[in-house]
C-alpha cells in the first residue's frame, strides 16, 4: 500500500474507522476482531475510533477496549500502528449524542481513553465537534494542555470549518496534524477544508468517505461513473471511490468504517489503485 503522512508519522494511506463495530447494529466481538487484524494485514497502519463509539453510557469506550484488545491479540508487529481517538462526544442513550467540550470534560475524556487504550500516551487525539456552549478556543486549549502533559503525542479537529482550522492552528502550531471531516461521492461540502489542510500541510481524514453506514453499499448504484470504472477495472465501486479521493491531494487518508473482514480487505486495495486523467475527471464530475 502506498504510504501517507500524519504528522511525523507515515501511515498506510488507507485507514480503518472503527465506528461500525460498536454502535447498534454492531457485530459479535470475534467478528470485529477479525476484521481489525484483516485490515492489519492489508498493510493498514492508521486506526481511527472514539469514546463515544457505543451503545450509550453503559459501555462507553467500547470501540477502545475492541481495538487495544485486537492489537493485544494480533500475532504480527503492532508497534508501527497509529490509534486516533477523539474527545468530546457524550453518549446518554443509543439514541442520542450529546456535546461537552469543555476543558475540565476533555482532560477527563483523555485520561479515560489512555486507560481504555492501554498507552501512556495517544498518537493522535482529536477535538470530536465544536460545542456551541464552550469558546472554540477553551477546547482547543485543552489539547494544547494535552500535549504539553504528554498525553498525547499529536493533535487534530474533527467536523471544523476553515475559520476554526485557522484558529486551531493558532493555538496548536505543530502540534495541529490532522482534520476528519466528512467528505464523500454525495458529500463535498469539505472541500475547502481539503484545500486548507493542504495549505497547511494538515492531514486530512474523510469519516464516512463512502457515504455512511447503510449507503455504502450502493454507491456504485448511486453514483454511475464509479460503477463504470470499477467495472472497466475489475474492481469495486467502492475501492475506485477510496483511489480517486486519494488522488485528490497527498493529503488524505481516508478512514472507510468496516465491520467484516472483507470490505476492510477490499478498501485496503485502493491504496494500489492509480486512476487515469480521465477516469479521475469523470469522478469530479459526478
Amino acid at each position: 500500500m502506498q504510504q501517507r503522512r500524519i504528522g511525523g508519522v507515515q501511515v498506510g494511506a488507507v485507514g480503518l474507522g472503527g465506528m461500525p463495530m460498536s454502535i447498534a447494529g454492531r457485530p459479535d466481538t470475534d467478528r470485529s476482531v477479525r476484521t481489525i487484524h484483516a485490515a492489519l494485514d492489508a498493510g493498514v497502519t492508521f486506526i481511527d475510533t472514539a469514546d463515544a463509539y457505543s451503545l450509550g453510557s453503559q459501555d462507553f469506550g467500547h470501540n477502545e477496549s475492541l481495538i487495544a484488545q485486537a492489537l493485544a491479540d494480533h500475532g504480527g508487529d503492532t508497534s508501527g500502528v497509529l490509534v486516533a481517538t477523539k474527545g468530546g462526544h457524550t453518549r446518554p442513550s443509543e439514541s442520542e449524542w450529546g456535546l461537552n467540550g469543555s476543558p475540565e470534560y476533555l482532560r477527563a475524556a483523555c485520561d479515560a481513553s489512555l486507560a481504555r487504550l492501554g498507552v501512556d500516551a495517544i498518537g493522535l487525539y482529536q477535538f470530536h465537534r465544536p460545542d456551541p456552549r464552550v469558546p472554540y478556543a477553551e477546547s482547543i486549549g485543552a489539547l494544547r494542555d494535552l500535549a504539553d502533559a504528554g498525553k498525547i503525542r499529536m493533535a487534530g479537529i474533527s467536523n471544523a470549518d476553515p475559520d476554526q482550522i485557522r484558529q486551531a492552528h493558532d493555538i496548536l502550531g505543530d502540534r495541529l496534524t490532522a482534520v476528519q471531516n466528512q467528505f464523500s461521492p454525495e458529500f463535498r461540502s469539505s472541500e475547502k477544508e481539503l484545500r486548507l489542510c493542504a495549505e497547511l500541510g494538515l492531514a486530512f481524514l474523510p469519516w464516512s468517505p463512502l457515504g455512511g453506514i447503510g449507503r455504502a453499499g450502493d454507491l456504485g448504484g448511486r453514483f454511475r461513473p464509479f460503477s463504470e470504472i470499477a467495472q472497466a477495472r475489475g474492481v469495486s465501486p467502492q475501492q475506485v471511490c477510496l483511489a480517486w479521493q486519494l488522488a485528490l491531494s497527498p493529503v488524505v487518508v481516508p478512514i472507510p468504517g468496516a465491520s467484516r473482514p472483507e470490505t476492510i480487505k477490499d478498501s485496503a486495495a485502493a491504496g494500489d489503485l492509480t486512476l487515469d486523467e480521465r477516469e479521475l475527471a469523470a469522478l469530479n464530475a459526478a
